[in-house]
């Protein structure tokens, strides 16, 4: 029996709603050291993702030193929508775990938000997760 998708993912997703603010978001991932939100609507439909990578590429290099100026900060006020990836790549709990790997693979993402067939988050499983468990399945 293979092991799926539901069996590894972390239910207990951390996610933004789209007109959250960045320096929300980019808080929310410091706090839990965390590097992907997914982005839900009013009905926790997920309509996309964050990364911390997206977040890089959208701050200035000067934020939080002396070159900082008002452009800087207005960016981090701006709403979340407007630098996230919209129609993120997911995956369903009931999947393999190897077709979870292949979609992220074949994309190259790095983590994959987990929808009920309604769209609705029901999780979240990262490339961190898979290597994991390969690693623990190996030594096992």
């Amino acid at each position: 029996m293979s092991i799926q998708v539901a069996d590894l993912m972390n239910p207990r997703v951390i996610t933004v709603e789209m007109d959250d603010s960045l320096s929300m978001a980019e808080s929310l991932m410091e706090k839990a050291s965390i590097h992907h939100l997914p982005v839900i609507d009013s009905r926790r439909r997920v309509v996309g993702i964050l990364s911390d990578r997206d977040l890089l590429r959208a701050i200035s290099p000067f934020m939080d030193t002396a070159a900082e100026n008002n452009r800087d900060i207005a960016i981090m006020r701006k709403p979340v929508h407007q630098i996230m990836t919209r129609h993120p790549h997911d995956a369903q709990p009931d999947i393999p775990l190897e077709k979870a790997a292949r979609i992220m693979l074949d994309n190259d993402v790095s983590s994959l938000p987990i929808t009920l067939e309604n769209g609705e988050i029901a999780g979240i499983i990262t490339w961190k997760d898979l290597l994991g468990h390969y690693v623990e399945s190996s030594l096992g």
